[in-house]
């Protein structure tokens, strides 16, 4: 069968290259950064009648960069060597695609397959290595999800393998079939056989554990606490606080699988309020979540969205810092219930302007994550101590730094499965199960809405719901403080 992707790759050397942009809107803006990441000193003129306001800004910071703000004219074409057209006027893009085609000059134009010469594909950078991505022009939301998974997954420091590889090549002393056979020895064991094996591991992990806490779970709970006929008569009379908790489920674990954060707070400060005991609760909440960061977790891996290295830097801290928040507040709740009821309180208020912070606040540049398994250790010790924590303390923290949404939710979603794993045995060797309805509700709502909110990651509108579980949990933590007082 004749391939119908004939599309021949290849790298331009830019140093020389002048490049004419027509229009100068969001698209402009954005084909204007493509072009001065790969090379900051590359020579572009933009053609607009307007320019977006952060163009403006990168026009005037590069001096190299030169904006014309008129219509485009013929004359524009002298001297350049590519033309880039985004503007959305059919009939101005046509006009220039004739014009240059006539002059031999290339063209790109920006969601018009049929008018481009070439594609602008999505370009992962990583030191010397570059990795250009095209789906001819079909798909470039496709290209750019590529892009940012080969950005996750191939290490910063593949910088340091290419210069070593660059300088064995240069000092070996066989001759050309000599050297590349042992360059492909070398590189050999880069495939991706072992990665796949233990992804299939992990995978399974995460799920037998998940089906071994629950079948152990509801065994342990219908053997030592329910009798048959106890069945049948709780099931017909069910109480409200099992529907309260299945809406509370869901919800939570909708905002919490999609977003990062909420779970815990918003299960937290409902409890409160029909004052369950300070231990039960939390003991409560991380085993129900147990379940529906289970499958929560594994839903992520399975699209994806799983950074690894992170994931071991938060998940091993956090277990430990769950284990010590729980083991404390068994031992406060027990013996000082109504401080550490007005201290959770405090703290879940706290939680909900943190979210209000985040809502508001500007994503900032990729910067550097210092001190990550610190960062894993204090999110498990609060979410264990408080009931919720870990999404609103690591979450937050790592979005600050300007990592991408999708992977910081799905890592934070899987280590999230073993810190809630370590403090739900903590409290249930100490506690046993109580309050079985309020945990039935809490994990069938949220296993119900864990594998939604997983294909939500980073497309449910983060500012609304983070502004809505911040309301909920600050209104429910006053109430609680007037209850205290």
């Amino acid at each position: 069968m004749e391939s119908t992707n004939t599309l021949f790759p290849v790298f331009l050397k830019t140093e020389t290259a002048h490049f004419l942009i027509v229009g100068g809107g969001n698209v402009g803006l954005e084909k204007t950064e493509t072009l001065l990441k790969q090379n900051p000193q590359v020579s572009i003129t933009i053609v607009a009648t307007y320019f977006h306001v952060n163009l403006k800004e990168i026009i005037q910071q590069n001096s190299n960069v030169t904006a014309i703000e008129r219509a485009f004219d013929e004359a524009d074409l002298i001297g350049k060597d590519y033309v880039i057209i985004t503007t959305d006027k059919p009939e101005v893009n046509l006009e220039v695609r004739e014009l240059a085609r006539y002059k031999g000059i290339k063209v790109n134009a920006a969601d018009q397959p049929a008018l481009c010469d070439f594609y602008l594909g999505s370009i992962v950078n990583k030191g010397s290595l570059k990795i250009a991505i095209s789906t001819n022009g079909k798909s470039p939301v496709l290209a750019k999800r590529m892009r940012e998974y080969f950005t996750e997954v191939i290490p910063d420091t593949i910088e340091n393998n290419l210069e070593s590889l660059n300088q064995l090549r240069s000092n070996h002393k066989g001759n050309f079939q000599e050297k590349l056979a042992d360059l492909n020895k070398i590189t050999s064991v880069i495939n991706g056989s072992k990665t796949k094996k233990t992804e299939r591991n992990v995978k399974k992990l995460v799920l037998d554990i998940t089906i071994l806490f629950m079948v152990f779970f509801i065994g342990f709970g219908l053997s030592k606490f329910i009798s048959y006929d106890d069945i049948l008569i709780h099931a017909k009379n069910i109480p409200n606080a099992f529907y309260g908790m299945l809406l509370v489920g869901f919800f939570a674990q909708l905002v919490d699988g999609a977003v990062g954060l909420g779970y815990g707070v918003t299960c937290a400060t409902s409890m409160m309020l029909l004052g369950i005991n300070l231990p039960a609760i939390s003991g409560s909440i991380h085993t129900a979540e147990m379940f529906s960061s289970g499958i929560s977790g594994y839903s992520h891996y399975k699209f994806g969205n799983v950074n690894k290295k992170l994931f071991y830097w938060l998940a091993i801290p956090g277990v430990l810092g769950a284990i010590s928040g729980a083991s404390l507040l068994i031992y406060l709740g027990n013996k000082y219930q109504t401080i550490t009821y007005a201290l959770l309180s405090i703290y879940t208020m706290s939680i909900g302007i943190r979210l209000i912070i985040i809502a508001y606040r500007k994503v900032n540049k990729k910067q550097k994550v210092n001190h990550t398994g610190s960062l894993g250790f204090a999110g498990g010790f609060f979410d264990a101590f408080a009931g919720g924590g870990w999404g609103p303390i690591v979450t937050s923290t790592l979005l600050a730094k300007g990592r991408k949404s999708s992977y910081v939710v799905g890592t934070v979603s899987l280590a999230e499965f073993f810190v809630t794993l370590a403090a739900a045995i903590t409290f249930f060797s100490s506690l046993g199960i109580s309050h079985w309805y309020i945990i039935l509700g809490l994990i069938l709502g949220g296993s119900i809405a864990a594998p939604f909110a997983a294909k939500l990651a980073g497309k449910l509108p983060q500012k609304k719901a983070l502004l809505c579980v911040a309301f909920l949990v600050i209104v429910f933590s006053l109430r609680i403080l007037v209850k205290i007082i």
